[in-house]
C-alpha cells in the first residue's frame, strides 16, 4: 500500500505566523474575550463559595470539601467527556453545557440571596457546576485548533494561558471587594451572567466543516476504553502521570486551606481571601514568563524539581504566616511554581500523544490531577481539623519534597522527538467476503522466520511491538515459538471488532514503523499475516427428549 504523502495544501498551510498572531482571527478574539470574562466570573464564584462555607461552617473539613466538590466531578467525568468531544460536535456540546451551568448557578444565587443556602446546598451546586466544567474542558481543547490556522496555534495556546491567569489574578480580588461592599450573593450572580457571553460567542461562531472520516466514528464506550488502554501502554505518558501524582496531592493543600488561612490572619476576611487568590494569579503570570528561560537553562526535569521545592517552601510559609504579608508572599511563590510544574507536565503529556487520542490522553492526564486534588483536599482538611493549619501545611511540604527522589527516574518530555503522524504502512487485508464492522473479535497472527544469531535481538524488539499492538487496541497478545521448527515464531493477538482493526491500522505511527522495520531486518523471510474473524454463533435450540414409548 502506498505511503501517505503531504498534499500541496498542507504544505502551503505551513506559512509564517500572522502579524498579530492568534489575535488576527476574529473568531479567536471573540471566543477568547468571552472566555476571559467567564473565567473572571468563575474566579469570583470560587472566592464567594469558599468564603460562604467559612460563614456556614467553621469546620476545616467542611471548608476543604468545597475544593473536593470542585475537583471530584472533574476526576469522575473528564475522561468520558474527552471521548465525547471526539465523537460529537464540540461546539454544540459546549452550548448545551453552558445553558445547564446558567440554570444551576441561577438557582444557587437565588438561595444565597434569600439566605437559604446551607452547606449541603452549596456543596451539591458546586459539584454539579464541576460536572459542567468536566464536560466542557476537553471540548474547549478541541475547538482551539479550529479557531486559528496551524501556524498560529502556539500563540493561541499561550494567549489562553495568559487569559486564564489574568482572570485568576483579577477575579478573586473583585470577588472579595464585591462581598465586602455589596454582599455575598453578588459574585454568584456575576458568575451566572458571565456565561451568557460564552453562549453568544459560540452561537455566533460557525466551526469549519470536518473532512469526512474514512471510517465510522468510535462508540463512546469503545473510545473511553481505547483512551485508557493507550495510556496504560504509553511509557512516556505513564512517566508524566507518575510525576503528576508526586506533586498535586501535596500542592493542593494550600488551595483547600486558603479560606481558613485568610480568616485566621485578619477580621477583614473576604478582602484578604480575594487578595490571596489574586496573588496566586499574579504569581502564575510571572511563572509563565519565566518558564521558557528556566527550561532552557535547566531542562524540564530539573525545572519541575525546582518548582516542587518552591511549592514546599510556599507551604512552609503558609504554616508560619502570622500576618497578611507573609501569606501574600507564599501565594506569589505558590502560584508561580504551580504554573511552572503544571505547564511542563501538560507539555510532556501533549508530546506523547498522537492526534487520534490526544483529547482522551489529555483527559486522562487531567483526571489524574483532579483525582489527586480531590483526595488531597479531603486529607488536608481532616488533618487541619485534627492537628491545626500549620501542621497540615508542614506535612504537605515534607511529602512533596520526599516525592522528588522517589519519582526522579520517570523522565519528562522524552517522547518529544517521536514522529507520531500516521504512517499508514500496514497493507489493507485481502477479503474474500464483505465483513460487517461490528463482527468480531478478530484473531491476527503473524508468522516470523528468524535466524539463530538474531533470536535474542528479535525477542527484545518484538516486545516493543507488543506494547504498540496493545496500545492501539490489541488484547491477549502473545509470542510463541514452534517447538518442532527452530526459528519459527508466531505472534498472535485479538482485536475487539473488524472496525477496531481498521482503526488500529490508521493509528500506527512513523515511530512505530521504525520499530517494525528493525524487526524486519532481523528476519530470514517476509512475515506472513493472517486475519481470522469469529464465526457468528448459532442460537442454541432447546428441546426436550421424548419419553420412551410404553
Amino acid at each position: 500500500m502506498a505511503e501517505a504523502t503531504e498534499s500541496p495544501s498542507a504544505a502551503a498551510s505551513e506559512a509564517a505566523p500572522s502579524r498579530w498572531g492568534a489575535f488576527s482571527h476574529a473568531a479567536f478574539v471573540v471566543i477568547w474575550t468571552a472566555s476571559v470574562v467567564s473565567n473572571v466570573g468563575t474566579a469570583m464564584f470560587d472566592t464567594a463559595s469558599g468564603w460562604l462555607m467559612t460563614s456556614l461552617s467553621a469546620s476545616p473539613l467542611a471548608v476543604s470539601l468545597v475544593q473536593v466538590a470542585v475537583s471530584l466531578p472533574l476526576f469522575l467525568f473528564t475522561l468520558p467527556a474527552g471521548a465525547l468531544a471526539d465523537v460529537i460536535d464540540s461546539r454544540r456540546l459546549l452550548v448545551v453545557v453552558e445553558f445547564a451551568i446558567i440554570v444551576i448557578s441561577a438557582i444557587l444565587a437565588v438561595l444565597v440571596s434569600l439566605g437559604l443556602a446551607s452547606p449541603a446546598a452549596l456543596l451539591i451546586s458546586t459539584f454539579l457546576l464541576g460536572v459542567g466544567g468536566a464536560l466542557s474542558a476537553p471540548a474547549w481543547q478541541a475547538i482551539t485548533p479550529l479557531l486559528v490556522p496551524r501556524q498560529d496555534l502556539d500563540g493561541a495556546v499561550s494567549a489562553n494561558s495568559v487569559g486564564f491567569n489574568l482572570s485568576r489574578a483579577v477575579g478573586p480580588a473583585l470577588g472579595g471587594i464585591a462581598i465586602a461592599a455589596l454582599g455575598i450573593a453578588i459574585p454568584f450572580w456575576v458568575f451566572c451572567a458571565s456565561n451568557f457571553g460564552i453562549i453568544a460567542a459560540l452561537l455566533w461562531w460557525r466551526s469549519p466543516r470536518k473532512a469526512a472520516d474514512s471510517l465510522p466514528a468510535e462508540r463512546l464506550t469503545s473510545a473511553v476504553r481505547a483512551g485508557v488502554r493507550y495510556a496504560a501502554n504509553n511509557q512516556y505518558l505513564r512517566a508524566t502521570l507518575v510525576r503528576a501524582f508526586a506533586f498535586f496531592p501535596f500542592a493542593t493543600a494550600y488551595w483547600a486551606l486558603l479560606p481558613l488561612v485568610a480568616r485566621s490572619l485578619t477580621s477583614q476576611g473576604p478582602q484578604l481571601y480575594g487578595i490571596l487568590l489574586g496573588a496566586i494569579g499574579v504569581g502564575a503570570i510571572a511563572g509563565s514568563f519565566a518558564l521558557n528561560w528556566l527550561k532552557e537553562k535547566l531542562g524540564p526535569n530539573r525545572v519541575v524539581a525546582f518548582g516542587t521545592l518552591a511549592t514546599a517552601f510556599a507551604l512552609v510559609l503558609f504554616g508560619l504566616a502570622h500576618d497578611p504579608a507573609e501569606a501574600i508572599v507564599a501565594c506569589l511563590i505558590a502560584g508561580a511554581s504551580w504554573t511552572i510544574v503544571l505547564t511542563l507536565l501538560y507539555v510532556s503529556a501533549q508530546v506523547a500523544l498522537p492526534d487520534w487520542v490526544r483529547g482522551r490522553g489529555l483527559a486522562i492526564f487531567l483526571t489524574a490531577i483532579f483525582g489527586a486534588t480531590t483526595i488531597g483536599s479531603a486529607v488536608w482538611g481532616q488533618l487541619a481539623g485534627m492537628e491545626g493549619l500549620a501542621i497540615a501545611h508542614f506535612v504537605a511540604a515534607a511529602g512533596v519534597v520526599i516525592a522528588i527522589p522517589l519519582t526522579w527516574g520517570w523522565r519528562l518530555q522524552t517522547g518529544a522527538n517521536l514522529d507520531l503522524t500516521p504512517s499508514m504502512h500496514w497493507r489493507a487485508p485481502v477479503l474474500a467476503q464483505k465483513i460487517e464492522n461490528n463482527r468480531g473479535p478478530v484473531l491476527v497472527s503473524v508468522q516470523y522466520r528468524v535466524n539463530a544469531e538474531n533470536r535474542a535481538e528479535f525477542l527484545s524488539a518484538l516486545s516493543e511491538v507488543g506494547h504498540e499492538r496493545k496500545r492501539d487496541g490489541a488484547f491477549a497478545w502473545g509470542l510463541f515459538e514452534d517447538a518442532a521448527d527452530t526459528g519459527r515464531f508466531v505472534e498472535s493477538f485479538l482485536i475487539e471488532s473488524w472496525l477496531e482493526l481498521m482503526h488500529a491500522r490508521e493509528r500506527v505511527t512513523n515511530a512505530d514503523r521504525v520499530i517494525e522495520d528493525h524487526v524486519r531486518q532481523l528476519l530470514a523471510a517476509e512475515p506472513q499475516v493472517t486475519f481470522l474473524i469469529a464465526s457468528p454463533r448459532a442460537h442454541r435450540s432447546h428441546w426436550k427428549r421424548k419419553p420412551p414409548a410404553t
